[in-house]
C-alpha cells in the first residue's frame, strides 16, 4: 500500500536531521557565550590581560607566571580560547551542511543551498572576529573598535538564528506570508530598532568605567548619563512598537508561533529593561551587567525569530493556507 504524504508538506521534505540541527544550535549558544565571556573581560578590567596578539605575552601563546596582569590574564586567555571552540563548531556547521545537501541531491530531494550559505556565517564571522580581536588589543582597547567587535558578534548571532530557523523548514519554496504586510513591517522595524538599542548600549559602555581595562583612559567623549538616557528613550520606543505589534497580531489572528514569540519577547524586554535601571542604580555590578548582556542577546534572537514566524517556507499550501495567503495578498492590494 502506498502511503501519501500529508497535503501540507512537500513530497521531498528536507528538514535538517537532528544531528545537524544540534550543530547549528551549538553554534548559536557558543556565539552568545563568546559575547558573555567578552563582557566578563570588560567588566573585570581584563581587556589587556594578554597584552599582545596573537601571543598572550611576548614569546608565549599561553599566560606566564612572570606576567604583571595577575588573574586578568586568565580571563582574557579564556575568552581567546573560546574562539577556537567557535572555529571548530563553525567548521562542523559548514561541513555538515555540505554533506547533508549532497545526500539530498543523491536522494532526489530538493537542494538546500541556502542552508549551506547560511552555515558559512559562523566560520566567516569567527575569522573576522579573530582579526578584530587583534586590532582591539593593538589599538589599546579603543572604544570604537571594542564596540565594532561586539556588533560583529551581534551580526553573527543574527545569521546563526536565521540558520537554525531555516533548517527547521521543509524547503525554501514556496514562501507564503501568514500576516498582512503592515504587520510584517512592524516586526522588521522592531529588528532595526533592537539593533539601534544594542549599538547605543555599546556607547553607554564605552563612555563609562567598564570600557575594558582599568588602565585604559580612552573613552567616548559623551557623558555616560546622556548616553544612558538616549539608550533608555530608544527602549521606550521599542516597547511602544512591540505593544502595537502585539495588538495587531491578535487582531489579524496571527499564527500561534508568532504570538508565542511576541509574548516571549515582551517578557524578555521588560526583564532586561528592569536590569538596565538596576545596574545604573547599583553602580554597575558585574553580575547585573552580565545578565543585562545575556538578556540583550536573547531579545535579539527572539525579535528575529518573531519576524521569521510570519511566513511559511517550503510548504505546499492546502485549501486553508491558500485562503489565508489569498486574503493577505488581497488586503495588501487595497493599500
Amino acid at each position: 500500500m502506498t502511503v501519501l504524504p500529508p497535503l501540507d508538506a512537500p513530497a521531498t521534505s528536507t528538514i535538517a536531521p537532528r544531528w545537524l540541527l544540534n550543530i547549528f544550535r551549538a553554534n548559536l549558544v557558543a556565539q552568545i557565550g563568546i559575547v558573555l565571556t567578552g563582557g566578563m573581560v570588560r567588566l573585570t578590567g581584563s581587556g589587556l590581560g594578554c597584552p599582545t596578539w596573537p601571543e598572550c605575552v611576548d614569546g608565549s601563546l599561553l599566560p606566564t607566571a612572570r606576567q604583571e596582569e595577575s588573574w586578568h590574564k586568565l580571563i582574557e586567555f579564556g575568552n581567546r580560547t573560546l574562539t577556537f571552540l567557535l572555529a571548530i563548531l563553525a567548521i562542523a556547521a559548514i561541513i555538515g551542511a555540505l554533506v547533508w545537501n549532497r545526500r539530498n541531491k543523491r536522494a532526489g530531494s530538493d537542494s538546500r543551498r541556502s542552508i549551506v550559505l547560511l552555515a558559512a556565517v559562523p566560520l566567516i564571522g569567527t575569522a573576522v572576529q579573530a582579526v578584530l580581536g587583534g586590532i582591539t588589543v593593538l589599538t589599546g582597547l579603543h572604544p570604537a573598535v571594542v564596540a565594532g567587535h561586539f556588533l560583529v558578534s551581534i551580526g553573527i548571532i543574527a545569521g546563526v538564528t536565521v540558520l537554525v530557523d531555516r533548517a527547521h523548514d521543509p524547503g525554501d519554496q514556496p514562501v507564503v506570508p501568514l500576516v498582512h504586510g503592515i504587520v510584517r513591517g512592524l516586526a522588521s522595524g522592531l529588528i532595526a530598532l533592537a539593533f539601534v538599542i544594542i549599538t547605543l548600549g555599546t556607547v553607554v559602555t564605552g563612555s563609562g568605567p567598564n570600557s575594558g581595562d582599568a588602565d585604559v583612559s580612552t573613552r567616548f567623549g559623551i557623558d555616560q548619563r546622556m548616553a544612558a538616557w538616549m539608550h533608555a528613550d530608544t527602549v521606550f520606543l521599542f516597547v511602544g512598537l512591540l505593544i502595537g505589534l502585539l495588538i495587531a497580531l491578535h487582531l489579524v489572528d496571527a499564527p500561534k508561533a508568532a504570538l508565542r514569540r511576541a509574548w516571549i519577547l515582551a517578557v524578555l524586554t521588560v526583564a532586561n529593561g528592569s536590569l538596565g535601571y538596576l545596574q545604573l542604580a547599583t553602580g554597575l555590578p558585574w553580575l547585573v551587567v552580565g545578565m543585562h548582556m545575556l538578556l540583550a542577546c536573547l531579545v535579539w534572537v527572539t525579535v528575529i525569530r518573531l519576524r521569521l514566524a510570519m511566513r511559511s517556507r517550503g510548504i505546499n499550501t492546502n485549501d486553508n493556507d491558500q485562503a489565508t495567503a489569498a486574503s493577505v495578498q488581497a488586503a495588501e492590494s487595497l493599500n
